[in-house]
Parts: C-alpha cells; structure tokens; sequence
C-alpha cells in the first residue's frame, strides 16, 4: 500500500505529523508532499503565474512552494516513483464542515487526487467547539487508521471524496462514526476584523465566526457536535441536476430569439 500524505496547513504543521502516524499505521510506504507555507483557504487553485520550487527534506518528505493541489501534482507527476494507491490530506487544524469545505486546501488537495482517479480522503480536527482551544490531535491519531482501513479497497463510486472529520472530544469520548451530509450553518460564516496600525492606517483579517450554530441530524456539523467522527462522500459533478428542468423552462420561454 503507496501512500501519499499531504495538508494545507505546511510542511512543519504538527497535523501533518499526525497524518504520518495515521499512515504509517497502514503502510510502510509513505511519502510526504506538502507545502512549504501555510495555504488555509487556498481552495482548488493552481500555481499558474509563477514556477513551482521543490525541497527535498529528507528521503521522503518534499515542500512545495505553492497550493495542495500543486503538492498531489507534482507528487503524483514528478516525485513519486509510481502513483499512490490512496491520498491522504490533514490532518487539518480545524474542523472542514458545511461551508468550509468550499474554503479548504485540505479538501482541494483531496479533490485534485479524485481528479488523478486516486481514492482521496481528507481528513480534520475539530477544536474550539469546548471549553478547551487544545487541538485534540490524538482524537484523530487514535480513531484515523480505522477509519482510513475500513475503506481502502472499497468502491466509493466514480468522482468521490470522503470528508472525515473528528470531533473535538478526548478519544474515549468519541461517541462513533456516522455518515453524514455536507450541512448548512445557520449563522454568519465570516468576519472581517478591521484594525489600525501604528501608522494609523487601517488594516483586515478575515476570519471564522466560532459561535455554535443549531444544524440538523444528519448533517456533518451535528454529528461533529454531538461527538461523533462524520464521515461525508463528497462529489466533484456540482451539477444540481434537480434543478436543470426548471432552468430550461425559463431559457426557452425567455422569447429573445437566442
């Protein structure tokens, strides 16, 4: 079993770490392809403009200066010997639900492999949903190769991605797994915090609002919330096929001759 590893969150990010665990936990054959700075948010985009630099940490550890979804191309295309059987991208530093995952690098890179026709798994720990602002990653050391192994070699169907995300407990307190739906928060997303500088020019962070939101069962945030590790199939068609009846219907009775 070939895998690669990769994240969004560098090459140093201590959830990149745990991947490792997690994957050497399953196979002997890991390689690490991540990039070399920080790419929260960075989404499913490619470095384009400018050229790509390559570092060889060690034997099986590269950074790449640029997006995730440069480190599963140029792992699959030039790094590796032969492609990987499965890709694994996280372990991110913060939950990647509901509408996150249009933000995330973690998921990108996982998308970028399903792209490839590689099985990919993206994979992230909540925190800040408790009292505690501690990153439980042994939630996601201990839980993640079962989770990863009870899949591997499964048929998840044609331009599927799997969005695993462990809830912010203590790993005795994990309530199980559940397969859920991307959700939808019922609150405010971002926040752009304005502030001055020692100049007296203004100056913005975006941001996440963490307030709690109320979601239903079912959805990737209500089992995270409730304890659970959500498990969600994500699909690269974003087609919304229920609706291309009525869009027809308003093209055609338009009535400007096109």
């Amino acid at each position: 079993m070939r895998i690669l590893i990769t994240n969004d969150d560098g090459i140093h990010a201590p959830g990149l770490k745990s991947l490792e665990k997690i994957a050497r936990a399953i196979s002997d054959e890991v390689w690490i392809v991540a990039p070399e700075t920080e790419q929260s948010g960075s989404s499913h985009s490619l470095t384009l403009a400018d050229p790509l630099r390559l570092r060889k940490v060690d034997e099986a550890h590269f950074a790449v200066k640029g997006t995730p979804s440069d480190c599963v191309l140029m792992a699959v295309k030039k790094v590796m010997p032969e492609p990987p059987d499965i890709i694994l991208s996280g372990v991110n530093r913060g939950q990647n639900i509901a509408d996150d995952v249009t933000y995330s690098g973690t998921i990108a890179a996982a998308m970028e492999g399903t792209a490839l026709g590689i099985p990919s798994i993206a994979l992230s720990q909540a925190f800040g949903l408790g009292e505690s602002r501690a990153v439980k990653w042994e939630t996601a050391e201990r839980h993640g190769p079962s989770v990863v192994e009870r899949v591997i070699g499964r048929d998840w169907g044609p331009g599927i991605l799997l969005n695993v995300n462990f809830p912010d407990v203590a790993p005795d307190e994990v309530a199980g797994v559940e397969v859920t739906d991307q959700g939808k928060r019922d609150q405010g997303l971002m926040v752009v915090d304005e502030r001055i500088d020692a100049r007296g020019n203004s100056y913005y962070w975006l941001g996440f609002e963490r307030r709690r939101s109320n979601p239903p069962r079912g959805s990737d945030l209500r089992a995270v919330y409730d304890g659970y590790i959500s498990v969600t199939p994500l699909h690269m068609n974003l087609t919304h096929t229920d609706s291309k009846d009525a869009l027809a219907r308003m093209l055609r009775d338009g009535g400007n001759g096109v």
